[in-house]
């Protein structure tokens, strides 16, 4: 799985997380082992994407590639 999310810091200090992840799950539907390789960068408020209240994507909100990201 492929993610980005964006995210501040006590001091107000913005930074865009991105990375992959790779899930495994057991029978009884579990996850069993979790990959993940992540890399904060450091970005500008006004650098910002993902502009919508805290909770999902919505629907109509463009996806990561279509943001160019």
């Amino acid at each position: 799985m492929r993610f980005q999310y964006e995210w501040h810091d006590a001091a107000g200090d913005w930074f865009r997380s991105y990375g992959n992840e790779q899930w495994e799950f057991a029978e009884n539907g579990l996850m069993r082992r979790r990959e993940a390789s992540i890399n904060d960068v450091s970005i500008k408020e006004s650098e910002r994407k993902f502009l919508w209240p805290k909770g999902p994507r919505p629907e109509d909100f463009p996806g990561l590639t279509e943001l160019g990201l």
